[in-house]
């Protein structure tokens, strides 16, 4: 049965093209959005397991930007890696190779969300890297609930230890039956019943069902279990103080992930950061309340652009 989604008439009068091109062994393919000669381009990176589709209704509630959403390599449609590990220097070099191979004219934004706000962070702060000849040179930063912390020491540390637990099986049993434990409806549906906030029982069945459509869409087993290790290894607070650029945290006041005081901890790591929190929401803004950020953010591009 096919949930609408409350955000569909949005989207659609929203200009959207597909494309797609070779980056570091593997073809990433990517959506469009909005007017091509918009003076602000904002390349977004969605989060762990996810793909392009999950920011879709922040960018429907944003207005006069063209936006760029791939889906991570081996997620989504997009092929895995061929040169690099799906670790975070390798995403971190598959963002930078992406961008430049976009060649953006005009005012260049970054945002992440989530696991993406770990891939951002990561690939802005290697700018001095030998393997990072063409530095990402944004002119601002944004990330949606960040990965702050390290994810064990999160209000739910447990649930960490438990999905730790989770993916390590999927990786020791026989690669069939790892792959149909990794793909599992009711594991599936347990965490999104476990994230999401939204008391709408609407809402509730639209995001279930786009955790059922999308969650499961990855590769094969080797990248959804090097992607994970690398989104439990690491977190922005590691690569904070080398973000120079303006930056924009959207943290959620009842995220399990990482709670509001470990956003704030992270807002003072950052040479030139700003923080808001959404009220009434965990780790899934990009579905609960994405007009909420969709304003913050555009509120910070008018104010950073000056």
């Amino acid at each position: 049965m096919t949930v609408s989604s409350p955000y569909a008439d949005a989207l659609g009068r929203i200009p959207v093209r597909t494309s797609e091109f070779a980056v570091l062994g593997g073809v990433t393919r990517y959506w469009d959005y909005g007017d091509l000669h918009a003076d602000t381009t904002i390349v977004v990176v969605h989060g762990f397991r996810g793909d392009h589709h999950g920011l879709e209704p922040v960018v429907a509630n944003l207005h006069g930007v063209r936006v760029i959403s791939p889906d991570l390599p081996g997620f989504g449609a997009s092929d895995p890696l061929g040169e690099v590990a799906h670790d975070i220097d390798g995403y971190a070099s598959w963002l930078r190779a992406f961008v430049r191979g976009l060649g953006i004219e005009g005012r260049f934004v970054i945002l992440g969300h989530s696991f993406g706000s770990i891939v951002v962070s990561a690939a802005l702060a290697a700018r001095d890297a030998a393997d990072a000849p063409a530095p990402l040179e944004p002119s601002a930063v944004i990330l949606v609930n960040p990965i702050g912390a390290p994810a064990l020491e999160g209000p739910r540390g447990v649930f960490t230890r438990l999905a730790i637990f989770y993916y390590w099986a999927a990786s020791v049993l026989p690669e069939r039956l790892g792959y149909w434990l990794l793909r599992n409806g009711l594991i599936v549906r347990v965490m999104s019943m476990t994230m999401a906030k939204t008391k709408r029982k609407a809402l509730r069945r639209w995001i279930h069902d786009q955790h059922d459509r999308y969650f499961s869409a990855f590769s094969d087993r080797r990248v959804v279990l090097e992607a994970f290790r690398a989104s439990v290894s690491h977190n922005v607070a590691e690569y904070a103080p080398l973000i120079p650029e303006p930056t924009l945290l959207v943290a959620a006041e009842k995220d399990d992930i990482t709670p509001v005081s470990a956003q704030r901890r992270l807002q003072t790591l950052f040479p030139d950061a700003r923080l808001v929190v959404i009220p009434g929401v965990g780790h899934l803004i990009h579905y609960e309340t994405p007009a909420e950020a969709a304003r913050a953010i555009e509120e910070f591009l008018a104010v950073s652009a000056t």
